[in-house]
C-alpha cells in the first residue's frame, strides 16, 4: 500500500478513519525546524469509549481464528511494514526529528517484533501437571481481551509495534494511545494492520494529550495495559489501574551506569558509550547517561570522549546528520535546566550545554567531568544528550555509586576480564546489563527494568505473559466415586 505523510488525520477506530467526537485537531511539527508537518484529530475520553467498546465488540472475531491463521496476519504485518519502510522511515524522521538512519532502523526492528512474535502463535501451549492416577490436570493461556497502550514519543513506531505484535498473537484486540507530538506512525501502522487483514476493531488509534491517556487507564473495560514512559505517569497508570484491579507492564525510565575498569579497552568504551548517551539526542530510557570511570583513566577518558562529542554533525533528521533535535520545545526547555543545575552544583562542563543558534530543538552532546552521584544531574534522568562522567576509585565503589539511584534499567561494564565483568554485571541491579558494548539484545531478548524502572517485560517471549492469563482445570477421574 502507497504511503505517503496527510495536512490531516483523523482517528482509527473500528476499521475506519473517524472524526473526533470534539472536532479538535493537534498540530505536529518537525522539531528541526518548528514546520507544521499536519493536523491531528485530538481523541476525548468519549473517543476512547468507542474504541474500547470495538475492541470488545471484535474479541469474538480475532479469537475465532486459529493461531495459525493469526499468525500468518500478523506476519502479513511485517511484510508491509518492510515494503512501505522508506516512507514510513522518512515520516517517523519528520514527526519525531531522529536521523533518517536511525529511523530505518526503527521501522525495521518494527517489522522484526511482528516477525518475531507471529512465529510464536501456534506454540503459546499449557502444561500438564501430574497430581496422579485420579486426576487430569492442565493449564491453557488465554487472552486478557482488551489491551490499552500508551505510547512515548522517543520511539512511536518501534515502541506500538513491541506492544502491540505479541497482543495480538495472544488473542488480543488493542487501543493504542500514541503521545501527541508524534502520532502519524501509529495512524499508518493501524492501516496496514487492517490491509493484512486485522479484523475490524481489533486496532483502534486515539492521539491526543492527558485526557485519552486517563481515560483509557482509568477504563472500566480495558483488560490489561501497557505503558512506557515517566516514572511519574507510570505512578499515575498504576495508581488508575488499581481502581479497576487492571495488570499493567510499565517501562518507566533509567540513570543508567557505563562502568570503566582500568583494563578496559578505552577506545571501545568511549564508542560504546558515545554511543549509548547520544543516538537519538539521548532520548532514550536504557541510554548510558552515567559513565563511573576508574580514576587511573578518567583523564585520558574525557578527553576521548569529548573529542568524539564534539565531532557530532547536528541537523534536520532528513538530512541524516549524527544527531537530530529534541523532540519538542517543553522537553528542550528541561534538558536546558538540567545542564544549568549541573553547572550550578559545581560540575565540570567539558563540552556542549548551549542551544545551537538556529530554528529547532538542537543542543549539542554535552558532558560534565568532576560529577559527584549525589547530585542532581547523576541521580535524575535528564532523558537528553547529557552524559555525567564519575570517578571511583575500586570496584567496590564502582558497583556501590552504579546502584545508588532508584532506577535500574540497564547497566554495563567495561573490561578486558570477562570474569570480572560477568560478576560485576551480576551485582549491578538493572534488567538488562550490557559487556563491552551498550544496546545489547534484540528483539528476542527480555527488557525491562528492576526498581523504579519498571514492571514486567517486554520483548522476547517473556513479553506474551504480559497479554495471556493461566487457567487451571482440574478433572476428576477416579472411578471409586461412582
Amino acid at each position: 500500500m502507497a504511503i505517503a505523510t496527510e495536512e490531516r488525520y483523523n482517528l482509527f477506530i473500528d476499521g475506519e478513519s473517524v472524526d473526533g467526537s470534539d472536532e479538535e485537531y493537534l498540530t505536529t511539527t518537525d522539531p528541526a525546524t518548528g514546520d507544521e508537518i499536519a493536523q491531528v484529530a485530538a481523541a476525548t475520553s468519549e473517543d476512547v469509549d468507542s474504541a474500547v467498546a470495538a475492541a470488545r465488540e471484535s474479541l469474538s472475531t480475532w479469537q475465532s481464528k486459529s493461531p495459525i491463521e493469526r499468525g500468518q496476519i500478523v506476519h502479513s504485518i511485517a511484510e508491509r511494514i518492510r515494503e512501505s519502510a522508506d516512507e514510513l522511515a522518512t515520516i517517523e524522521s519528520r514527526d519525531q526529528g531522529k536521523p533518517l538512519a536511525q529511523a530505518r532502523d526503527d521501522i525495521k526492528g518494527a517489522a522484526r517484533y511482528f516477525e518475531y512474535y507471529a512465529g510464536a502463535a501456534d506454540k503459546l501451549e499449557g502444561d500438564s501437571i501430574p497430581l496422579g492416577d485420579d486426576k487430569l490436570d492442565l493449564t491453557t493461556r488465554e487472552p486478557y481481551g482488551v489491551s490499552g497502550q500508551i505510547i512515548p514519543w522517543n520511539f512511536p513506531l518501534s515502541i506500538t509495534a513491541r506492544g502491540v505484535a505479541p497482543a495480538l498473537v495472544a488473542g488480543n484486540a488493542v487501543v493504542v494511545k500514541p503521545a501527541p507530538t508524534t502520532p502519524l506512525s501509529a495512524l499508518h501502522l493501524a492501516e496496514i494492520c487492517a490491509d493484512a487483514g486485522v479484523p475490524d476493531g481489533v486496532i483502534n488509534v486515539v492521539p491526543g494529550g492527558a485526557e485519552p491517556g486517563v481515560a483509557l487507564s482509568s477504563h472500566d473495560d480495558v483488560d490489561q495495559l501497557t505503558f512506557t514512559g515517566s516514572v511519574p505517569t507510570g505512578e499515575a497508570v498504576m495508581q488508575s489501574a488499581a481502581e479497576t484491579i487492571t495488570p499493567v507492564t510499565l517501562e518507566l525510565g533509567g540513570k543508567n551506569p557505563a562502568i570503566v575498569m582500568p583494563d578496559a579497552d578505552l577506545d571501545e568504551a568511549v564508542f560504546w558509550i558515545s554511543t549509548g548517551i547520544f543516538t537519538n539526542a539521548g532520548q532514550i530510557c536504557s541510554a548510558a547517561d552515567r559513565a563511573l570511570v576508574h580514576e587511573s583513566i578518567y583523564d585520558e577518558f574525557i578527553e576521548r570522549i569529548v573529542n568524539r562529542a564534539e565531532s557530532y554533525t547536528l541537523g534536520s533528521g532528513t538530512d541524516d546528520p549524527d544527531m537530530g533535535p529534541l523532540n519538542h520545545a517543553e522537553h528542550f526547555e528541561s534538558v536546558l535546566e538540567y545542564i544549568e543545575m549541573g553547572v550550578d552544583e559545581g560540575a565540570t562542563l567539558e563540552t556542549g550545554g548551549d542551544p545551537l543558534d538556529r530554528d529547532g530543538y538542537f543542543i549539542p552532546p554535552t558532558i560534565f567531568s568532576s560529577v559527584d552521584n549525589e547530585m542532581r544531574i547523576a541521580q535524575e534522568e535528564i532523558f537528553g544528550p547529557v552524559l555525567t562522567v564519575i570517578p571511583f576509585s575500586d570496584r567496590d565503589e564502582a558497583i556501590t555509586i552504579a546502584n545508588d539511584v532508584e532506577f535500574g534499567l540497564t547497566g554495563g561494564v567495561f573490561s578486558r576480564d570477562i570474569k570480572q565483568a560477568l560478576n560485576m554485571a551480576r551485582e549491578i541491579e538493572a534488567g538488562s546489563v550490557y559487556v563491552n558494548e551498550w544496546f545489547g539484545g534484540s528483539t528476542e531478548t527480555p527488557f525491562g527494568g528492576m526498581k523504579k524502572s519498571g514492571i514486567g517485560r517486554e520483548k522476547g517471549l517473556e513479553a506474551l505473559d504480559s497479554y495471556l492469563q493461566t487457567k487451571n482445570i482440574s478433572v476428576n477421574l477416579d472411578e471409586r466415586n461412582r
